[in-house]
């Protein structure tokens, strides 16, 4: 692990990308979490506050749509533009003061995700050119472990300036950490060619990504088992509240449990690198499915302790399909295509998760909770065994050691 994160932050231009992550991170985690309180407190409903979250991921529904901007123009500066337009959209959060208040939110979240489609392309698409390509595969499990690896301190920290303060000083940090990050990619050296002036309409540039993805052989079962594990970390993502409540806590309780989570994150991001060669893609993603399925499947019982265990399981096991996926859409994409690609692969992985959340939000209070857990837990499971019976399973990523 000590190797990993040495050989990556030896690469300036990743350890300028990693030191953007883990600021625009923390600021991303603090107001995720704070939305979904924000919304709760201000209406009472469970069902409003996991639509807090529905909002966030929406836009990947259209994700091949907006991913040809980062085909059409320079990453890096799309990339600082982006952060800074971020900046002032949630600063509106700051005059939320009532119940009708929480449409803003919703609002701002949703052009949120949308800002945030567009950038994880460009980003993608500008890492691959900017980065070695022999590190892609530790630097996309460190980027894991940064992105996610705030939810050891960002939830607590956004809870805790909620309760204190209010969500304005939340939005407050947020735009706070849009500007830095904006500073830190404008740091990058990177050499970008103009783009080349498309001559196809844009309903063919959208689609070229969904066919790169469809005709590769290692990318397609790779990004459909991304997606359906996905769905069901949806519907298990909107019934946390429900979770908690079930434990006898306050909402303010599931800033605990995304630091559980984000343990589990920052142990497999240490170790994807190293892993992802050992085991090759299939298998690192279909093991770490497996283990998400089980600690789903665990949290119907009504324990603290358990839920904390299965909360840093699900953090350590769904971010490998995603790390398996990703990296491979980096390393076996064209350039001219990467920002469509990526885009649609997001898509194809998130939507999923978007939909499942608005799932989630109508089944938690119409369903027995201990069931819908157990059955999500099984129903996870079906991905791992698709990955494990395909014929690329036991193939290991090239060493690059």
């Amino acid at each position: 692990m000590t190797w990993t994160v040495t050989r990556v932050l030896g690469d300036r231009n990743a350890g300028l990308y990693l030191a953007g992550v883990v600021v625009s991170g923390f600021g991303t985690s603090a107001l995720w979490l704070t939305a979904g309180i924000w919304v709760k407190d201000l209406t009472g409903s469970n069902g409003l506050a996991a639509l807090s979250t529905f909002a966030l991921w929406a836009p990947t529904l259209v994700g091949p749509l907006l991913g040809t901007l980062a085909d059409r123009v320079r990453r890096r500066p799309l990339l600082v533009w982006t952060n800074l337009g971020l900046a002032p959209l949630v600063l509106t959060l700051v005059t939320v003061d009532s119940v009708s208040g929480a449409r803003l939110v919703l609002v701002v979240l949703l052009l949120y995700g949308a800002a945030s489609v567009v950038h994880d392309a460009a980003e993608s698409a500008l890492l691959a050119t900017a980065v070695d390509a022999a590190l892609l595969g530790d630097l996309g499990g460190l980027r894991m472990t940064a992105n996610e690896g705030m939810k050891l301190l960002a939830p607590l920290a956004g809870a805790g300036l909620y309760t204190a303060f209010g969500g304005a000083w939340v939005a407050v940090l947020d735009a706070v950490t849009f500007a830095v990050a904006a500073a830190l990619l404008a740091l990058l050296r990177v050499r970008e060619p103009r783009p080349v002036r498309p001559t196809a309409t844009w309903r063919a540039r959208t689609a070229e990504g969904a066919r790169q993805l469809w005709s590769h052989p290692r990318l397609r079962p790779l990004v459909l088992a991304a997606g359906a594990t996905m769905l069901c970390a949806g519907v298990n993502g909107a019934l946390v509240f429900a979770v908690v409540e079930a434990l006898g806590h306050s909402p303010t309780y599931t800033g605990l449990l995304y630091v559980a989570q984000g343990t589990g994150s920052v142990v497999t991001g240490l170790a994807a690198g190293p892993l992802l060669r050992r085991l090759g893609e299939h298998r690192f993603a279909a093991y770490g499915i497996a283990l998400t399925a089980t600690a789903v499947a665990l949290r119907a019982i009504p324990s603290d302790p358990v839920a904390l265990v299965c909360g840093a399981a699900i953090g350590a096991g769904l971010p490998c399909a995603l790390i398996a996926a990703l990296t491979s859409v980096q390393r076996e994409t064209p350039g001219p295509l990467l920002g469509r690609t990526t885009a649609t692969a997001h898509t194809l992985m998130y939507a999923p998760n978007a939909i499942g959340l608005a799932a989630g939000a109508a089944l938690v209070g119409l369903a027995d909770l201990q069931a819908v857990l157990a059955g999500l837990g099984l129903a996870c499971l079906l991905p791992a065994g698709y990955l494990l019976r395909g014929r690329e399973a036991s193939a290991p990523v090239p060493s690059h050691d």
